[in-house]
C-alpha cells in the first residue's frame, strides 16, 4: 500500500467537499471577497493533489523522494490552505495570520524538492 497515495485520494475528496460548500453554503454568508479566499484555498489544494499523485506514482523517484515531497505537499496544504479556510469561516486572523506564509513556504520547497529531483535524475 501506498500510503502518500491513500492520504492524497482522501485529501482530494475532501477538496471537492469544500468545494461545493463554498460554492453553496456559503456563498450567502461569505463576502465576495472572503469567498475568494476560500476557492483559492481550493484551487492550491487541487493542484498539490494532483501533483501529489503524479509525485507518488513516478517510478523514477525513491520512496524517500517520494515522502519528503509528499511530507512538504501534505503539510503545505494543511498550514497553507486551511489557514484560509480557518480565516474566512471566522477565525480571527491576527491569531493565525504566520500559518499561512508557511504553508505557502513548505509549498514552494515541495516544487523545489521536485525539480531538483528531475536536475539530479539524467534519464528523465
Amino acid at each position: 500500500m501506498n500510503k502518500n497515495l491513500v492520504i492524497t485520494s482522501f485529501i482530494g475528496a475532501f477538496t471537492i467537499i469544500l468545494g461545493a460548500f463554498g460554492a453553496h453554503a456559503l456563498k450567502d454568508m461569505l463576502s465576495i471577497e472572503e469567498l475568494k479566499s476560500f476557492e483559492t484555498a481550493v484551487k492550491y489544494q487541487m493542484y498539490h493533489v494532483i501533483v501529489l499523485l503524479f509525485v507518488n506514482t513516478y517510478s523514477k523517484f525513491s520512496l524517500k523522494i517520494k515522502n519528503t515531497i509528499s511530507y512538504l505537499f501534505f503539510v503545505g496544504i494543511l498550514f497553507f490552505s486551511g489557514s484560509i479556510y480557518a480565516i474566512t469561516l471566522g477565525v480571527d486572523a491576527k491569531s493565525i495570520w504566520f500559518v499561512t506564509p508557511i504553508g505557502g513556504l513548505l509549498l514552494i520547497l515541495g516544487w523545489l524538492k521536485l525539480g531538483i529531483n528531475f536536475l539530479k535524475n539524467k534519464t528523465t
